[in-house]
């Protein structure tokens, strides 16, 4: 539908006449039959106003189809760093008013736990400059350490509070509830090695090794990894070599070996590595996973300007592969830049 007809249709609908409508917005009655006779369209700046005379969200105004409404949410939260909360609890109420569409529910749940998530992120984008703040004023004092340290995903020296066995739990429900899906297998492992459940790990990689999709450089990765887990340095050395070689032009290979070598705290390497697996990929647009990484390795090192340079290849990345021109990624690269050139002072 039109949105002068929709305009039109909601007037009717709150028993109002043109006069009244214009009134309400401050503009003349004339203004509103062009509205609805299509012969002009209302500024963007009057949509929020309309909205709120007729009780209805701006996307209601535009009458969108389910599908355009869920892309206009996603969009608008990889665009936005917080959500007003107006517009929260309007994506909130509609998200929740999908999941029960057998058409949408699965779209509409994934998109519900990240406006959540979006909104967990922005709060704990303050947590992280008050707390800091209050650390830098009373350096002993606990409470907000301990903020900043769920904020941050810092490192917990209390085992009881950083080990995974939650979620192991749920992973494993997960792998034996779906056998035969490779993806879960690769969290249940993750966190199982994160914990140097070694033995545990290798049962489930036989497992995975088993299934038709697993992938043999990452379960040879995972089979490194366990040797840590069981701080046997020399055979996953040895691992990850025979990899590289075997994959020397694989860029999921070269990947996972500069994210090896980056553990290990070996950063030579681990960038020699990032930089050929960013050269070899051969998808586009590429991720900047392995720029992120130099650029954390230079930083670590204190080579602010090449930290600082590698910036500048991630946000030439961003907008010549990605197309970004606003979007919150290209800010937060922008902003990263800024700040490593200020410490290369």
């Amino acid at each position: 539908m039109e949105l002068g007809k929709k305009i039109r249709q909601l007037r009717f609908k709150a028993g109002m006449t043109q006069e009244q409508l214009a009134e309400r917005m401050g503009i003349g009655a004339q203004s509103v039959s062009k509205w609805e006779n299509a012969v002009s369209m209302p500024d963007i700046a009057s949509l929020p106003l309309l909205a709120e005379i007729f009780g209805v969200s701006i996307d209601d105004l535009f009458d969108l189809s389910a599908e355009q409404r869920l892309n206009r949410i996603e969009n608008r939260m990889d665009m936005e760093e917080e959500l007003p909360p107006d517009v929260f609890r309007e994506y909130e109420d509609y998200l929740k008013s999908q999941l029960n569409s057998e058409q949408h529910n699965k779209r509409a749940t994934e998109l519900i736990a990240y406006l959540y998530w979006h909104r967990m992120n922005a709060a704990a984008q303050k947590v992280r400059r008050y707390a800091k703040e209050a650390i830098r004023g009373s350096p002993a004092e606990k409470g907000c350490q301990w903020m900043l340290n769920m904020a941050e995903n810092h490192f917990i020296w209390d085992w009881n509070i950083s080990n995974h066995s939650k979620a192991i739990d749920f992973y494993r429900e997960i792998v034996e509830a779906n056998p035969n899906n490779t993806l879960p297998y690769a969290y249940l492992l993750d966190n199982l090695i994160a914990d140097h459940r070694a033995e545990e790990a290798e049962k489930v990689l036989d497992r995975l090794c088993a299934l038709e999709g697993a992938n043999p450089i990452i379960t040879q990765v995972y089979r490194a990894y366990i040797a840590l887990a069981r701080f046997d340095e020399k055979t996953a050395d040895e691992i990850i070599l025979r990899l590289t070689e075997q994959y020397s032009d694989d860029s999921v290979c070269l990947f996972e070996a500069a994210q090896y070598y980056a553990m290990k705290c070996d950063y030579q390497k681990a960038i020699g590595y990032y930089e050929r697996s960013f050269a070899n990929t051969k998808r586009k647009p590429r991720f900047q996973d392995e720029l992120q990484g130099i650029a954390e390795i230079y930083e670590i090192m204190g080579d602010y300007a090449n930290a600082a340079n590698t910036y500048d290849r991630i946000i030439a990345l961003l907008r010549d592969e990605w197309g970004m021109t606003e979007e919150t990624a290209l800010k937060d690269a922008q902003s990263e830049k800024a700040r490593l050139l200020e410490k290369a002072k």
